[in-house]
């Protein structure tokens, strides 16, 4: 279904004009119909989030079939970053987990809690800057997609009505996870998955930093569906073969 037909589905008549100007403008369909299909999980959004996309929906995918490969029970979850909530939803839909979900926005925070409310599931959302945040849990799976967009980067125009700041790491296209393998790389259990959603030149990068912390794990590179290498999946066992 086009743009164009979504509106003149999801919009109501005496908006529609206003919203197609907002279409030609560039203006996201997503926001102007307000939600998007995830996962076959309805995800509402606004500028306050980024908008899923179908490249997260394979991350999703991979971590539970990694997830099933490492024969992990009653499954402890970490997301980093969590927007909307897609990824937690969508894990917590179709896996017995307990998942907390941070975001240093408060206002994605609210976006997620109404979009589990809406899919009745419970999720524990915490408004939390990576940096400062410090626990004793322990975790079966950190997920995570971050910002990983370098500043100098050439880019969409459409993303500009997205939270610049779920879009664009801080000082390279590897920072966040930096961050991330250097605060949690001791709040893993044993057995564990860490899935991570990257930047098509980041791969190798990333890999050397999950060495750096982890250095008996197994990492795997990954390509989504147009041949971009688009994920990194580390884990305590070699179950990428």
């Amino acid at each position: 279904m086009s743009d164009e037909e979504l509106i003149y589905k999801y919009v109501a008549k005496d908006k529609q004009e206003e919203a197609l100007n907002k279409l030609s403008l560039g203006y996201p369909v997503q926001y102007i119909i307000g939600n998007v299909d995830f996962y076959n999980t309805i995800i509402k959004v606004n500028e306050d989030v980024l908008i899923p996309r179908f490249e997260t929906e394979y991350l999703v995918s991979k971590t539970l079939n990694y997830i099933k490969k490492l024969n992990l029970q009653e499954v402890n979850v970490l997301e980093v970053g969590t927007g909307s909530g897609c990824i937690s939803i969508a894990l917590k839909r179709n896996l017995n987990c307990d998942i907390t979900a941070l975001d240093i926005s408060k206002k994605a925070i609210n976006v997620a809690s109404s979009n589990a409310k809406e899919n009745n599931v419970e999720i524990n959302f915490l408004v939390k800057d990576i940096h400062k945040f410090k626990t004793n849990d322990l975790y079966d799976v950190i997920i995570s997609n971050p910002p990983y967009v370098p500043f100098n980067s050439s880019y969409d125009e459409k993303i500009k009505y997205e939270p610049q700041d779920a879009i664009f790491a801080k000082e390279d296209g590897i920072y966040f996870y930096r961050i991330i393998l250097e605060s949690l790389h001791n709040n893993l259990k044993s057995n564990f998955l860490i899935a991570f959603e990257i930047g098509d030149k980041e791969g190798n990068k990333i890999k050397e930093l999950a060495h750096k912390y982890l250095p008996y794990s197994y990492v795997s590179i990954e390509k989504d569906y147009n041949n971009y290498e688009r994920y990194l999946f580390i884990a305590n066992k070699n179950i990428f073969d």
